[in-house]
């Protein structure tokens, strides 16, 4: 379940970040709006993704289970999957095949920052390696 809720987390965060950087871009160089009011804009819809995605990554190392590692890369797999759909619909790009090997490239990277998890068949416990971490630094 706390898996889950991570994921669905990033997507929304992502959706959020994804609008913020790029939604400006619809309207040619500024769309008739000054520069500053665009990154005002920008930065007041990013707030609502740090605020989705500062959760979503303690849930997921804490309660979920992922290490950093995993975290970072389940997050440019949701990157791709939420920017490709938005490039075409929102913002009028059109399909290239590109896009498809940039996402197997992406799901090689799952693979390889999960293949020695998947090998032992367990997930790590992060909360407890980091924690072992910081209460020796604490106590040298």
């Amino acid at each position: 379940m706390k898996t889950a809720l991570t994921l669905f987390m990033m997507v929304c965060g992502n959706v959020f970040m994804t609008t913020a950087w790029y939604w400006h871009l619809r309207h040619g160089s500024t769309g008739g709006k000054a520069l500053p009011l665009i990154i005002l804009t920008s930065w007041l819809i990013a707030f609502f993704e740090y605020c989705i995605m500062v959760p979503a990554n303690r849930i997921g190392m804490f309660s979920a289970g992922f290490t950093v590692a995993q975290l970072k890369v389940v997050q440019e797999v949701v990157t791709l999957c939420v920017f490709v759909p938005f490039a075409i619909l929102y913002l009028g790009e059109k399909w290239r095949w590109d896009y498809l090997w940039a996402f197997f490239c992406i799901i090689g990277a799952v693979y390889f920052v999960n293949r020695h998890d998947w090998r032992n068949g367990a997930v790590p416990a992060p909360a407890s390696a980091l924690h072992a971490v910081q209460a020796e630094s604490e106590n040298p």
